[in-house]
């Protein structure tokens, strides 16, 4: 009933949730979800479900009701939620809410007043 045609003078659409590599994309898994297994990219993942397996990515954010259940790999790491394992990454952050019980291996840290944490501390190298 409606139609617009493109106009061919606008510029191009500029593709969303561009992170700082230019290409890539950041994956949010919804609080309905429950995965196991690995998961691997070079964007970023918000984990608002269950993840029990192991991640690779960019940038990982573990949400207020998200759970992590494996090793992370990643640049940065910020947990909200609850996540138990490895993580190795450049930086690291724990916000109010989260519950950790991990081996942290990292480059620079922020832990906000009220977040659990249990396992340890090392310096990452570089």
């Amino acid at each position: 009933m409606f139609s617009k045609t493109a106009d061919p003078t606008s510029a191009p659409a500029q593709p969303r949730n561009q992170g700082p590599g230019g290409n890539t994309g950041r994956s949010v898994l919804g609080a309905d979800l429950r995965i196991t297994g690995e998961i691997t990219t070079t964007g970023s993942v918000e984990v608002l479900g269950e993840i029990d397996g192991n991640i690779t990515a960019n940038g990982l954010i573990v949400g207020h009701e998200g759970r992590v259940t494996g090793s992370v790999t990643a640049q940065t790491v910020e947990v909200r939620g609850k996540l138990d394992g490895k993580v190795t990454c450049e930086n690291f952050t724990l916000r109010a809410s989260a519950e950790v019980k991990a081996d942290i291996t990292t480059g620079g840290i922020i832990i906000e007043s009220g977040a659990r944490i249990e396992g340890r501390f090392l310096k990452a190298k570089g």
